[in-house]
Order: C-alpha cells, then structure tokens, then sequence
C-alpha cells in the first residue's frame, strides 16, 4: 500500500474536480464504449458518479471500482466535448493511481512496468530477443499489411492479426544524432517512441528523413525510454516518474527549438501528463517539464505550423493518383485539437488525392492495454472504423499514431481488405526521397 497520506491528497483532489459534473450525459453521444455496450456504466458520467463516493467504495469493493475504471479506452471523447469542462482523463489517471496505491498492481503488471519498462535497456535487451524468437510462435499471414497470427492459439494473442517485432529496431540503425541547424534555421529533438522503435523503425527513419530534407537539425538521445503512458495507465506513478526523470536527462531543453514525435500518444503524454505528474517535482524539475512540453509538437503540426512544405517541389510523376483517407488519432485531435495539419501534408504530396472520411475522428477502439483486456469490445469498436475505410473507397488510410496503425491493421487484415495502413510521415518521406533535385539539407 502507498503513503496514505498521498492517497488522501489525491481523493481529494478528484473530489474537488468532480464537482463540475453535471451529469448532463453528453458524454454518452461521443463515447465509443457506450456505443458498443450501450452500458451507463461504460460512460464517463456513470464512472464519475462511481469515482463521488471513492474512498467508500474503495474500501467495499476494490475489485469492482478497478474493473469499472479499466473499462476505458482513456480516448479523451468525453472531456473534448464535455459541456462543463470537467477534465475526465485527469480524474480518471487520479483515480487509477489511488487504486493501484491502495490495492496494488497485479504480477504481470510488476513484471511488466517494474521488472521491464522502468529499466530502459533491460526492456531493449529483452524486445530485441524477442523479435528473433518471435517466429517460433508466429507466422505472417498478410503481405501487404505486414501482420502475422499465433501459429496455434494462444490466451494473450487469440485471434489478432498483429505487426511483429521489427528485426532491427530503430535505435540499432540510429543511435544517436546531433546536427546543425539546417537552412530552415531550426534543430528539433525526436522523441521516438516504443512502438516506432521496436516495431515501425521505418517510420522513425522516414522522420528523420523528412527532417534532413526540409534542413532542420536534429538532436536523437541515446537512451531514450518510453513516454510512461503504459506505467501511468496502470495506475503506477512510480514508474512513469523513473520514466519521466529518465528522458529529461536525456533531452537538455535548451538544446533544441520543438521537440518532434510521430507518435500522436506519446505527444499527447509529454505535452499534458508530463506537467500534471511534475507537480510534486522540485522547482527546477517543473520548469524543465513545462518547458519541454511547450516546445513539444506532432511531426505534420511542427512541419505545417513551421511552413516548411512551402518551398517543397512538386513531384508530378504519378500519372493515376493514390486516394488516401485520414483516421485522427484520439490523443491528436481530441487531446491536443490537432487535425487540420495532417490533412495540409497529405493535401501537398503530389499524388495524392486526399478522401475525407465519414467519422474520422470516431476512436479506432485500441486504448492501449484495453486493447488487451478487452479485445472483443476494442474488436467490435474497430469494425466501425473499418466500414468507414471501406465506405471511403481508398487504398491506403493514413494516421499518426502508430497504436492506431497496429489496430487499423488488425481490423483490416481479418477482414481480408486491400487497404494499406500509412503514417503520414511515411508518404511524405517516399515523395520527397523520389526527388533527386531537391536542395540539400545544410
């Protein structure tokens, strides 16, 4: 059990926030839950009326609360459009803490978030091994998406179609970077991210790519540990501030302009959790934190909010142009309001004929460890999001989130769709890598 006297100050700082909700039950319109269970129970306003009489329920019924907490996907939809404003993910991420610091965590969730992800290059050691054995117990069974299935059933993986471990993780091809301001005048730092790192270490280097091309200098850590949204998820405080120390002494703030990610997940985690778990740090250490969240931005929103498409040459070699679609990612858009930058970059690579698609903004159903938990309900959530692909008529969907691109992939690959699954970043990078002329970096 945690310091009571923490989890006093922290019950009461969720009692104070949930005073603003009116029960108004607009949350039932957007959340995606609901939509699949149709359970008040599911929606934010049945777990904040749970969350007004905590410490006794807590006490009654522990296992009840967690299971009722845990069945969130934490996609932010409730709070963007919550008429009060009542900051839903705060209370939720408060309440998860309690819990786990007054039950504890599980034994798989200590052997994950202690024993592997709080130790950085135990966790690179151990996923890096794990991609050479992976193919004992996996076979591929979709070309084109890239994903593979359990060779026989297994409890964790059930019926998934999931994209592998990369061979080579990007931190094998790029272990640390540090260049000079380009012609753009600018240097941003790369948060990588796990999941770009261990399983899209192509769309870790289209980044850099795009980066060399539009002469930005670039500074790449060695070292780098996960963004701690898996750990605080859990409710494990603990390791999500080892984790936060950790990239802090990694990433000197005054040595870059932004710092960039092509993770929509862990933007939204350095720019909003960072700041809100700092605010028990020492001065210095807040400060640091504020600034680096400041400075932090998604790769599409730094590259259009910068103007650095403008001067990009055209490519014009397609004679038929690809019709790609966009999926926004919860944590972009909902989270961080981001959404019109990723439509501006697929809008300016020649080639392309950008789609709209009808709810693009509706949640794809991952939820991170959700997606675990609760596979059929993230299943039938996800089924939604692929009839709006198909219903879009295109052939490749893009996003910015690569937690988005593994469930998209999934939902596609069984449904046996001709659909490839992109990063924005991705396309840009292929257009401009097919562009000799263009000018050099430095």
């Amino acid at each position: 059990m945690a310091d009571m006297h923490a989890l006093v100050r922290l019950m009461r700082e969720v009692e104070d926030q949930l005073a603003s909700c009116m029960r108004c039950g607009m949350c039932q319109s957007v959340c995606p839950l609901y939509a699949a269970t149709g359970r008040e129970a599911d929606v934010a306003r049945g777990k904040l009326a749970l969350l007004d009489g905590l410490l006794r329920e807590m006490f009654d019924r522990p296992d009840s609360v967690r299971e009722r907490l845990d069945r969130c996907l934490l996609c932010g939809s409730c709070q963007a459009g919550c008429p009060s404003g009542v900051r839903v993910m705060d209370i939720f991420i408060k309440a998860r803490a309690i819990l786990a610091g007054f039950s504890g965590l599980s034994f798989s969730q200590k052997m994950i978030f202690k024993g592997m992800l709080a130790h950085p290059a135990l966790f690179d050691q151990l996923t890096f091994w794990s991609s050479r054995f992976q193919k004992l117990l996996t076979r591929p069974i979709n070309e084109m998406l890239g994903t593979s299935c359990a060779r026989v059933m297994s409890p964790l993986i059930g019926d998934r179609h999931f994209k592998p471990l990369a061979d080579r993780p990007f931190h094998h091809e790029v272990p640390f970077l540090d260049t000079p301001a380009g012609r753009s005048g600018r240097k941003v730092a790369f948060f990588v991210g796990c999941l770009l790192d261990k399983i899209f270490p192509k769309v870790a280097g289209d980044v850099v790519t795009v980066l060399e091309k539009a002469g930005v200098g670039q500074l790449i850590p060695q070292g780098q540990a996960c963004c701690g949204i898996p750990a605080l998820s859990a409710g494990d405080t603990q390791t999500f501030q080892k984790l936060l120390r950790h990239n802090l002494e990694r990433f000197p703030v005054d040595d870059f302009d932004y710092l960039v990610t092509a993770c929509a997940t862990c933007t939204s985690t350095i720019r909003k959790l960072w700041p809100l778990m700092a605010e028990k740090e020492d001065t210095s250490t807040r400060r640091r934190v504020a600034r680096i969240a400041e400075k932090t931005l998604d790769i599409s929103q730094f590259l259009v909010d910068e103007h650095l498409l403008t001067d990009v040459p055209s490519v014009g070699r397609a004679s038929k142009p690809t019709e790609v679609t966009y999926h926004d990612p919860c944590h972009l858009k909902k989270s961080l309001g981001v959404s019109a930058q990723p439509r501006t970059v697929l809008n300016a690579i020649e080639g392309i004929r950008f789609v709209e698609m009808e709810g693009a903004d509706q949640c794809c159903g991952m939820g991170g460890s959700f997606n675990i938990k609760y596979y059929e309900i993230s299943r039938e959530i996800g089924e939604r999001k692929r009839k709006a692909i198909q219903a879009s008529r295109c052939s490749v969907v893009a996003t910015s989130c690569p937690a988005c691109m593994m469930q998209i992939s999934d939902v596609l690959s069984r449904g046996g769709d001709p659909i490839r699954v992109r990063h924005v970043v991705e396309l840009l990078a292929e257009r401009w890598k097919d562009n000799d002329n263009y000018p050099s970096a430095h």
